[in-house]
């Protein structure tokens, strides 16, 4: 029996081109990060808090991953209305709604304002823009609208990573380094376009229909996991869940080398420069977890940056691949768009 047609699923189910926004990540990425953000360098922070929800809040958890590896301050992801009772106007406020309509991003931020605080957001328009004109202490950096948030990772990430470069937040790679990455990180996603119908993403794609899949990942790639996770829930319409070693080590372990594991498919995000014993932790696993099949990811680059864009890119594809395998638009979120539509009617 010969294997499913990708190009022909790509053609019936994704009916908002979400294989199309995919294959422009690495340009919109690469637009993004080159564009003059109109901001001067301000690092004289206690620390940087992140504002967003879903596919707007990932880069967040991106940002402080890469914080915690190389950079001076502190990066707190902040998912939720209001802000967190030690917040203070020491504290640079970065908002990110893709629509600028996510209205727990839109009760932080005015209870920021508030507070005295400054904001840098980002978004394509909406509220939050119209809120921030109106602020002294805050600018807005605009983003090219018209998609599902989650499909404008390229947008908003590299806008938000570049406004942190130009704020003297993270360390900025050299021109050149910049772009050697984004020359691999294109060959990588040619190479798993599902259009293809071979390469690691359509493979994959295939083995984990049906499975509960468990996403496993040592903690620098730990938001690339979680947002896969994200992804396979949105695109796929498929429950998954996302772990860290050595954390998961000590309790969700032991599931793992049980009978829960018997309709569980493990991935497992590696990479290069790991701690000798999150290896050895990674190699005990996979020795000892019986689940079917139990696949690793090697992340590929010279740098947690480009392996976490490396990883955020390949599970897309693998997470649109799920979707139209099992017959789901992955556009779609009608649950979504419903919980929307009530939250408006009782305001």
């Amino acid at each position: 029996m010969s294997e499913p047609d990708f190009s022909q699923l790509l053609s019936k189910y994704d009916r908002r081109d979400m294989a199309g926004f995919t294959r422009k990540f690495v340009d919109d990425l690469g637009v993004a990060i080159s564009t003059e953000m109109g901001i001067v360098e301000d690092c004289d922070w206690s620390g940087v808090i992140c504002l967003g929800m879903g596919g707007s809040a990932a880069g967040g958890l991106f940002l402080k991953a890469i914080s915690d590896e190389t950079g001076g301050l502190p990066f707190v992801v902040w998912r939720d209305y209001g802000l967190p009772s030690w917040w203070g106007p020491e504290w640079l406020v970065l908002a990110t709604s893709y629509s600028g309509g996510t209205e727990e991003t839109l009760d932080a931020v005015k209870e920021a304002i508030s507070g005295g605080g400054t904001i840098v957001g980002i978004c394509s328009g909406g509220e939050l823009g119209e809120i921030l004109a109106e602020s002294e202490e805050s600018v807005c950096l605009n983003v090219p609208s018209g998609q599902m948030p989650r499909s404008a990772f390229g947008h908003i990430f590299g806008t938000q990573l570049s406004a942190c470069w130009s704020l003297g937040l993270l360390p900025e790679p050299s021109e050149e380094e910049i772009t050697e990455m984004l020359q691999r990180l294109s060959t990588a996603s040619s190479n798993s376009d599902l259009s293809g119908n071979s390469g690691m993403a359509a493979t994959l794609s295939r083995s984990l229909v049906g499975k509960e899949l468990g996403i496993v990942s040592p903690t620098c790639l730990g938001p690339a996991a979680y947002r896969f996770s994200c992804q396979l829930n949105e695109n796929s319409a498929k429950f998954a869940r996302a772990s860290e070693v050595p954390e998961m080590n000590h309790n969700e372990i032991v599931a793992w080398t049980g009978k829960a594991s018997e309709n569980s498919a493990l991935l497992l995000l590696s990479c290069e420069g790991l701690h000798p014993r999150t290896d050895s932790r990674i190699e005990w696993m996979l020795d000892e977890v019986e689940a079917t099949p139990t696949c690793v990811i090697e992340c590929e680059g010279e740098s947690l940056l480009e392996r976490l864009l490396y990883a955020a890119h390949v599970s897309d594809w693998i997470s649109i691949g799920i979707a139209v395998l099992t017959e789901e638009d992955p556009s779609d979120m009608p649950a979504i768009e419903s919980l929307k539509s009530h939250l408006g009617s009782i305001q």
